[in-house]
């Protein structure tokens, strides 16, 4: 039997029926047969892959090994991720270290092929247990967004805003963080309400729009203040409603009706929109 994550009829009130079940669907997802079956895999063989060569050629393990840092798209790309793996993150040119995106300084760092002698973490059972763990959670995001990619998108925003987001550097460094990890800075960019052609401008004045940005919706312009749960809980509900007047009203959307009528009239999306968020 495929999993099948409960959110309601999506939206912000999805997320908020998501957030009240999730700890009783994790526990029914962690059961599942495919699951497990991954996980013992893992948990027997990553002690026989003793370099990144040897990671990378199982893709049994690679799987697991990419999954439990929500790189698990990346898994074709296997010379790249040897790539990474072998250089480390100890010397500040290491290919992870160059790259924008931080879950590959993660995923290189976590493993220590490049670090280490050996790649002796993966005979760690602390390094294993901790993969699997990683995994899991990863695991069920993916599941739930096969269902609605925009849960996926807030679940994985709520767990790590604040690990991005308040690692010893500058406020700068942090925004700088945040948006080259491209699921948090989509959610973000979102609650924000900025138009893609954001992406397009010189990086510092990205960071200045996202840093005036917060300040005004949130109160301040550092990122670290974002690990507060009220403001990730803010940040999604804006989140969610934004991304809702995106996809347009449906049947089931507060004022709908009302919303119908306004559409034949003169007074357009403008004043469609505006009433959908009055209702909010």
């Amino acid at each position: 039997m495929v999993f099948q994550p409960a959110i309601g009829l999506g939206g912000y009130s999805g997320w908020l029926i998501l957030e009240r079940s999730e700890a009783r669907q994790r526990e029914v997802f962690e059961r599942s047969p495919i699951l497990e079956r991954d996980v013992a895999y893992f948990r027997d063989n990553i002690s026989s892959a003793t370099s990144a060569k040897d990671l990378v050629a199982d893709r049994r393990l690679l799987t697991v090994a990419l999954g439990a840092f929500g790189l698990g798209e990346e898994i074709d790309k296997r010379a790249f991720i040897r790539k990474v793996l072998e250089e480390g993150t100890e010397n500040d040119d290491a290919f992870a270290n160059r790259l924008n995106e931080p879950r590959y300084r993660a995923l290189a760092e976590a493993f220590g092929y490049g670090n280490i002698d050996g790649g002796s973490s993966v005979l760690l059972e602390d390094f294993r247990e901790d993969i699997i763990a990683r995994y899991k959670v990863r695991a069920f995001d993916l599941a739930v967004g096969e269902v609605d990619n925009d849960m996926r998108l807030a679940l994985n925003f709520r767990r790590e805003i604040s690990s991005v987001a308040s690692q010893d550097s500058t406020e700068t460094a942090s925004w700088f963080r945040i948006m080259g990890n491209q699921p948090l800075r989509e959610v973000l960019a979102t609650a924000m309400n900025l138009p893609q052609e954001v992406s397009q401008l010189d990086i510092d004045r990205q960071q200045e729009i996202f840093a005036d940005k917060a300040s005004q919706l949130f109160g301040d312009s550092d990122p670290t203040s974002l690990s507060d749960p009220e403001k990730i809980d803010e940040v999604l509900r804006r989140f969610f409603i934004v991304r809702q007047t995106q996809n347009g009203p449906s049947a089931l959307t507060p004022g709908f009706s009302a919303l119908t009528l306004l559409q034949g009239t003169a007074l357009g999306a403008g004043a469609s929109q505006n009433l959908f968020l009055s209702q909010t």
